[in-house]
């Protein structure tokens, strides 16, 4: 399967209700995964939290360790279905919100993480 990139969720989306998404990243870094990847163009990642709500951020010593997880998720992913781990896009205008930490999804294709 060719897969375009990835599509980013909080898991306070009302549109994920347990589902919808391939892979679920905890505030803790621990990593789920669906039984199946249910779309056919992308990956779907759903990370803990709800990021459309500043004062709901978690802290961000859990967001380190869970943005971490995240980056080290796409690169993985991405390596193993040869697609850019740079395509990362985001569910709606609101998914996963306004306040996501881009600037602290760091993802370095070249060289690894750090």
């Amino acid at each position: 399967m060719e897969y375009k990139g990835f599509i980013l969720h909080h898991s306070r989306c009302p549109s994920i209700n347990g589902k919808g998404f391939d892979f679920w990243v905890g505030a803790d870094g621990s990593i789920y995964a669906a039984p199946l990847l249910t779309d056919p163009e992308y990956v779907h990642v759903c990370l803990e939290g709800n990021f459309g709500e500043e004062a709901t951020l978690p802290p961000v010593s859990e967001r380190g360790v869970q943005l971490f997880a995240a980056s080290k998720l796409i690169l993985e992913l991405a390596s193993r279905y040869q697609m850019d781990p740079l395509v990362v896009e985001t569910h709606t205008k609101t998914c996963p919100g306004a306040f996501f930490p881009w600037n602290e999804l760091v993802i370095y294709p070249a060289d690894g993480y750090h």
